[in-house]
């Protein structure tokens, strides 16, 4: 091969990598540099996942972590591979110990961060760098099934690409592949790299997420045993619901679609309790097997419910919904909603329901014993009193209003910190205190209905709601809890019955919130007193509700809607998949126009610009070089035709040493007085001799 192609194959190679510039930085320290980035990569998942798992366990880890930078700096000695074995197997037993089993979310997490911080200390090669790195990913993937809050969504988003960029910065270390020629990237490169892979693979993610078919039910779903019970319980005490009433957490969210039921009539079910012991109510776990059929009377009312997180089966729903809104859930024969499995994750629904009933049948025997017994030991005065007063009225209805007129005008008060009361709560309430919340009114007068021989129970749920103009929906919190009776009326059926709206009839249309407003924390009171800072709650409430309901849930038949906006008349899976075809092929050839035309290109280097403006002088002066000559070639050329610029030759071959050839001492000094030369060179048109103004250093 002669000199002359050499050099021609040697510049046309120097080109491309040159077009690629944008991809190889100057290189800087590899090993030690990848480990750092590995560790801050695999530490960002440790803190999405923190307050789940606990608090020894990112101890721990972080202790490694630093073990191992410390190792790196040599200021440390690594654990030989006998101890880091007893350290695994030390760790593995202490996550047993904590949980019981390696299975679950909490429990899962906790072995992975725990297992890659004992990976890190025996992190070698660039591959252990990339299990590190991998195992920060599952941890990402971690957080994300557990919490998918808005919030969140920028810190997932961050962490994904801090991932990316150290596989960039690993994947790109000299000395760590056979690859010799790789290039380290420094990091403002690599977190441009990671961006730019990011902002390429955002619309397949949103194609994914459109039109892949998505099964029914969650599948990824995974057991979390560990979260702790909130809400309403199955049992009531006198103060148990006072003390929900504290809270200002959300229980759950309703939008309805159409009529919105006036404040007296928004009554939310939850359990409801049969058994008293005299103190404590509790819900049955007995059957019974017969539903009271029931008319339906009054306006129809349709609406979702968005179930906050609680650990409880209970589904809520305005009082009385006329049947179960789908599998997940079951319906019992005292009309509430139970799901066979906590709810551990916010659940949406769909029902009806309609306020006013009445039963079509008369009540069963057995419902009627179940519902009147009382324990013969407990409450005698209280049970002296319903004997008297049931024997002044005609009628059951009567009796209940007599009831009712004896809470209104009997010296009862409403407040959130009553007194304790003995084990004979009702005698105590009734005689003693008659200060009380809606746990005491309720308790007290379903007993006295009992003890007349009138069927009743105790309702619990919520009452009320705060509404949100931004989003158009009611906002249940936890101190909306509530608690009311239902007693049976010949001919009528089960009928709600509130004694606390007697005591103080403003509950039935103001919270707890704006009645005792010392009833609440600090926190909640202040939120209340501002005005603004309630409406940019509201606000941001509203938009998380958007993104719970228009994203997370965003399900197959979300999806078969959307292609009925597209036009499709009747979608199913195949349109989806077809969909999802097109846009993958129309994301190719995206990807394909970004890379092969409009790629980011490098300018050339300051080397390149001289030796482009050398070219160009002796273009103006009829030399024009061709594109398959290499400087040396385009010398003899220059030579050849003019023998006069033997200067000129002398740069062409400078240009080469300086491209091609060794690394030399100086080389930025050498280059500087190539810029000089080639700045200076005059070329006349015509054959006459013609030198650089200086030569000096040639």
């Amino acid at each position: 091969m002669s000199t002359e192609r050499a050099a021609a194959i040697a510049e046309r190679t120097a080109r491309r990598r040159e077009r690629w510039t944008w991809l190889r930085p100057p290189a800087v320290e590899g090993t030690r540099r990848g480990l750092g980035w590995a560790s801050v990569a695999f530490v960002a998942g440790l803190l999405l996942n923190v307050d789940r798992i606990p608090a020894w366990t990112p101890i721990v880890a972080l202790v490694l972590v630093a073990w191992r930078l410390l190792a790196a700096s040599r200021s440390l000695k690594l654990p030989g591979t006998a101890l880091r074995s007893l350290m695994a197997l030390a760790l593995v037993a202490g996550v047993l110990v904590r949980f019981h089993t390696l299975n679950g979310l909490s429990a899962g997490t906790a072995l992975l961060i725990l297992m890659g911080s004992v990976k890190l200390l025996e992190t070698r090669t660039q591959r252990d760098q990339f299990i590190v790195v991998g195992a920060g990913v599952f941890l990402l993937l971690a957080a994300c099934l557990d919490r998918q809050n808005i919030v969140r969504a920028p810190l997932y988003l961050l962490h994904a690409w801090l991932c990316c960029a150290a596989l960039a910065v690993i994947g790109y270390t000299p000395g760590t592949s056979p690859t010799a020629t790789r290039v380290a990237f420094d990091n403002r490169a690599a977190m441009m790299l990671a961006a730019r892979s990011l902002v390429f693979a955002l619309p397949l993610a949103l194609l994914l997420f459109v039109f892949f078919p998505r099964l029914p039910g969650a599948f990824w779903a995974i057991p979390r045993s560990d979260q702790a019970q909130t809400g309403l319980g199955d049992q009531m005490s006198p103060g148990s619901i006072s003390e929900l009433t504290t809270s200002y957490d959300v229980a759950f969210r309703a939008q309805f679609d159409g009529p919105i039921p006036p404040p007296q009539e928004r009554y939310w079910r939850g359990p409801v309790l049969h058994e008293f012991d005299g103190y404590t109510w509790k819900r049955t776990l007995r059957s019974l097997a017969r539903m009271e059929p029931l008319q339906y009377l009054g306006p129809e009312y349709r609406y979702r419910i968005s179930l906050e997180p609680s650990a409880q089966r209970w589904w809520f729903s305005l009082d009385t919904v006329t049947g179960s809104p789908g599998p997940r859930a079951f319906f019992t024969y005292d009309y509430q909603l139970i799901s066979p499995d906590p709810v551990t994750e916010t659940t949406t629904y769909t029902l009806v329901s309609y306020t006013s009933t009445r039963a079509t049948v008369e009540l069963s025997q057995a419902s009627r014993r179940y519902d009147t017994q009382l324990p013969r030991d407990r409450n005698p005065k209280s049970r002296e009193l319903a004997l008297q007063m049931r024997a002044k009225e005609p009628s059951d209805g009567a009796y209940v209003s007599a009831v009712l007129n004896y809470f209104r005008t009997g010296g009862f008060q409403y407040t959130l910190t009553p007194p304790k009361l003995d084990l004979n709560s009702v005698d105590d309430f009734i005689f003693n205190t008659r200060l009380g919340f809606c746990g005491h009114y309720a308790s007290a007068f379903v007993s006295l209905m009992r003890a007349a021989g009138v069927p009743a129970r105790v309702v619990t749920g919520y009452l009320g709601g705060e509404w949100n103009p931004i989003g158009r929906y009611f906002i249940v919190r936890q101190s909306d809890a509530h608690s009311w009776a239902e007693v049976w009326l010949e001919g009528r059926g089960w009928t709600r019955i509130d004694p606390t709206a007697v005591v103080e009839p403003e509950r039935l249309t103001r919270g707890i919130l704006d009645l005792l407003p010392d009833s609440v924390s600090g926190s909640a009171r202040f939120v209340r007193s501002q005005p603004w800072l309630g409406s940019l709650l509201q606000r941001w409430d509203a938009l998380n509700n958007w993104w719970d309901g228009e994203v997370v849930k965003f399900n197959y038949d979300d999806q078969l809607r959307l292609l009925q906006r597209l036009g499709f008349s009747s979608p199913g899976a195949q349109e989806l998949g077809w969909a999802f075809g097109a846009g993958l092929v129309g994301w190719l050839l995206w990807i394909a126009w970004q890379v092969g035309c409009t790629g980011p290109r490098a300018r050339p280097d300051r080397l390149a610009r001289a030796y482009t403006a050398l070219c160009k002088k002796l273009d103006h002066a009829g030399l024009e070089r061709q594109a398959h000559q290499g400087p040396l070639a385009f010398a003899d050329l220059v030579l050849q035709r003019r023998p006069d610029l033997g200067g000129v030759h002398s740069l062409l071959h400078s240009y080469s040493e300086l491209r091609y050839g060794r690394p030399m001492p100086a080389a930025e000094t050498k280059i500087r007085a190539f810029e000089r030369a080639v700045r200076h060179l005059s070329v006349a048109a015509r054959a006459r001799e013609t030198r650089p103004r200086s030569q000096t250093g040639w």
